[in-house]
């Protein structure tokens, strides 16, 4: 079973800033490690990764309107993905 590892490209104000300085953050599988990230990354956008920094993200506790009861958004994995001078990811 394979599972796709690189999920999206986040588009936010920071991620904008962080482009800049050929930053780019990206949503991957939550069981991926820096080296399956890389590879996958430099596979799907053909760039020259030369970094990656991953950070998990707690999910949200939120409260239903109107009533007593509460959930809790999914606990994902976020990459920040260091790519050679002159490459580029393209955000959709």
């Amino acid at each position: 079973m394979t599972k796709e590892i690189v999920i999206k490209v986040l588009v936010t104000e920071k991620g904008e800033r962080l482009s800049a300085e050929n930053r780019y953050p990206v949503m991957v599988a939550a069981e991926a490690n820096k080296y399956e990230i890389a590879a996958a990354v430099e596979k799907k956008f053909g760039v020259h990764v030369l970094a990656v920094r991953t950070v998990n993200v707690k999910g949200a506790t939120k409260n239903i309107r109107g009533t007593r009861r509460t959930t809790t958004e999914p606990t994902w994995k976020k990459a920040y993905i260091t790519v050679k001078d002159g490459e580029r990811i393209e955000q959709v």
